[in-house]
């Protein structure tokens, strides 16, 4: 009997499938049964070799050794991912394995990762590829039935090998090059660079921003109100307050004007994580996150996709699913709604996925058994289903203009005539417990034109508002708009990153402690200023790295030479290398941690600093130096704080509470000597227990 290997990217997804084509008897390490065998990687099983197996030099950081160009390029297996590694490698290569599906996650990273764990165990056997959108038993059946040849996606897997080597390229060698002259280890990377510069480029902005004051002076009669435009000071507010007060305004002008707004898009990923983030405070990653859950669980559609739109042999599914929710929402419930779905249907704005949508799946199941956050982002997407087929929003604008004193005021008015979608949208956020944002409408009076008013008048104070400093939601919509005007008007991808890869980018801002989360709020920090200010330009610009997502999508399509843009990577790094070979020593010193003082020294008078391990004297002659792991407080079971050092320092003596008896295995608070006698070391004694 021989039998057909299929190999999925997670566990659970290698589950979903094996339990849809029959493979149903649990192995070590895959299932079998009906002529299936389905295993799983676990993410990125294969990766490329870190520079130190290329040559042992590599081991240690230094300028002489850059550029490092591999070639060949090398591939590792990491020692936590040998195992499944192996159980790969033997169903590859057993002898009755004579076909292998590639069922990794349709898209650039999926194809890597298959592609990858195929050449390493030196496998041979035909290949066709497993193309999915949604993981519901449906989808997989219909996707088994229409499986394609991998090398149809020849030139998806060229963009993605492309990718990865670019970003190891000019990983590896800006990393090294830059730590090595700043002797501080400074990551540098092709999107999460231009991402800094972005945050930092707000940052300064804010701080260079001088508010200014102005006014506003207002009419009034009854219930109608209107503002003069802003006027810069105070004594030609008043002037005009005087003159307009108990005076005739004359209405000039009336403007009504029909308008429509018409209903949002469906949700690619980065406007998920956007709204996700501006409604519920969830970071870009934890809402990727969610949404690969909910996937795995067969409730909603891949979501590493970048369309807005399904495709249009999708009609007659997107109409069931949307009769369907309106019974099991709540915020539904009562809804009169025509759904038109046609205006989500477009199957030449689809690339290789299609919209997040929630599955039928879903509907069977409801909320049930959902985490809060799932709940969340359920909720979101269901409402903004149904939002995409709603009609329009139609409403009205008046804009009327005065005449008073010689100077014109102009009162705004709107009015709903057709809530259309935003009513859906208005009955879902009235079910968030966050702050409501309700539109407030402004009804004018009837008016006409030549009606003359006798009006009172007053006067605003205001100021001009500094930037906003960017938060998750506009930061990825900055990340996906950078570079843009400088790319062509049709380029399909633009922008820093991938739907797929900005969460990651932002996360690891965050973790090398170049960006801070300050609430919503992402700010960079003294190291992360400093990183995008002494970087160059060719690093820093957006520009740059949107053209490289572009080539890549082009790779991708079989129309661009990925030779060709290996070359251009690699002439770059040679050149960067070649650029930067020395700086200034003083700004060697600009990545140094700024030294904290615990107090003045007893012997010499100078600043005592805390270092990794103890609190020493900034006189390089002195000798004086607290360590942190003195058997005094290590026998006390005392961590020796800087409050403690500070205190010895200032009086020679300090109160310190939990210090442990050995004798009685108990804790006692005392007072705490420093005993100096000039040696190398000092010591310290209980003076009185408290």
């Amino acid at each position: 009997m021989s039998f057909q290997l299929v190999i999925a990217e997670k566990p659970s997804v290698a589950h979903s499938i094996a339990a849809v084509i029959g493979a149903d008897e649990k192995q070590n390490g895959y299932w079998q049964g009906g002529g299936y065998l389905v295993s799983w990687c676990i993410g990125h099983l294969v990766s490329f070799a870190e520079a130190g197996q290329y040559d042992e030099k590599y081991c240690k950081w230094k300028y002489e050794d850059l550029p490092i160009l591999p070639q060949p390029w090398q591939f590792i297996v990491p020692d936590e991912k040998k195992q499944q590694f192996e159980v790969l490698r033997a169903l590859l290569n057993r002898p009755d394995v004579d076909s292998v599906t590639a069922a990794t996650d349709a898209g650039r990273e999926g194809e890597l990762i298959f592609r990858f764990v195929y050449q390493m165990a030196g496998c041979t056997k035909p290949v066709k590829r497993l193309w999915v959108s949604s993981m519901e038993d449906a989808a997989i059946r219909e996707g088994f039935a229409n499986l394609r040849p991998d090398s149809d996606y020849d030139a998806l897997y060229q963009s993605a090998l492309c990718r990865a080597k670019a970003d190891w390229l000019v990983g590896i060698n800006a990393t090294r090059l830059f730590s090595v002259l700043y002797h501080k280890t400074l990551t540098v990377g092709r999107v999460q660079t231009p991402t800094l510069k972005m945050l930092v480029d707000r940052d300064a902005k804010i701080l260079r921003f001088q508010k200014e004051k102005y006014y506003t002076v207002g009419i009034h009669s009854g219930s109608l109100k209107a503002d003069s435009g802003r006027i810069a000071d105070a004594e030609t507010a008043n002037s005009l307050k005087e003159k307009c007060t108990g005076a005739n305004a004359v209405c000039t002008s009336i403007r009504r004007e029909k308008k429509a707004e018409q209903p949002p898009k469906l949700y690619d990923l980065t406007t998920l994580q956007r709204e996700a983030n501006r409604l519920f405070g969830f970071t870009a990653k934890q809402t990727l996150d969610y949404a690969q859950q909910l996937y795995e669980k067969k409730l909603l559609t891949y979501p590493r996709t970048d369309s807005q739109y399904l495709t249009e042999d999708m009609g007659r599914t997107a109409q069931h699913l949307v009769s369907d929710l309106l019974g099991l929402l709540p915020f539904a419930q009562g809804l009169a709604l025509t759904p038109d779905v046609d205006r989500v249907l477009n199957s030449k704005k689809v690339s290789d996925h299609h919209a997040i949508i929630p599955t039928a799946e879903f509907v069977k199941q409801g909320f049930t058994d959902l985490a809060e956050s799932e709940c969340k982002l359920m909720n979101l997407i269901c409402a903004k289903l149904l939002c995409a087929v709603a009609v329009p929003h139609e409403y009205e604008t008046v804009a009327a203009v005065f005449s008073c004193a010689g100077n014109e005021f102009t009162a705004k008015g709107k009015t709903v005539l057709i809530p259309g979608w935003k009513e859906i949208d208005q009955r879902f956020r009235s079910t968030l417990k966050a702050d409501n944002e309700e539109e407030v409408l402004n009804s004018l009076p009837e008016l006409t034109e030549g009606q003359s008013f006798s009006v009172a008048a007053d006067i605003s104070e205001h100021f001009t508002s500094p930037p906003k400093a960017y938060t998750e939601d506009t930061l990825l919509s900055a990340m996906e708009r950078a570079g843009a005007e400088d790319m062509p008007k049709d380029a399909e991808r633009k922008g820093l990153g991938t739907p797929a890869t900005r969460a990651a980018i932002l996360e690891k801002l965050v973790q090398m402690g170049f960006v801070q989360r300050k609430g919503k709020q992402l700010v960079p920090t003294k190291d992360g200023i400093n990183l995008a200010v002494v970087l160059p330009e060719s690093l820093t610009s957006p520009a740059l790295t949107a053209e490289w997502e572009n080539r890549l999508t082009e790779i991708a399509k079989g129309k661009a030479d990925p030779d060709e843009f290996m070359a251009e990577i690699e002439a770059q790094v040679r050149q960067l290398v070649k650029t930067y070979s020395c700086i200034s020593a003083d700004k060697q010193n600009l990545f140094q941690s700024e030294r904290v003082i615990i107090g003045k020294c007893p012997r010499c008078g100078e600043n005592v600093y805390e270092g990794k391990k103890n609190f020493y004297c900034g006189n390089r002659g002195c000798q004086f130096v607290m360590w942190k792991n003195d058997r005094f407080f290590e026998q006390r079971k005392k961590a020796f704080t800087p409050k403690i050092a500070a205190a010895l320092l200032k009086d020679g003596k300090a109160k310190v509470k939990g210090l442990y008896s050995e004798k009685t295995g108990k804790t006692y608070d005392a007072t705490v000597l420093l005993v100096d006698t000039g040696g190398k070391y000092v010591n310290y004694r209980v003076e009185r227990k408290e």
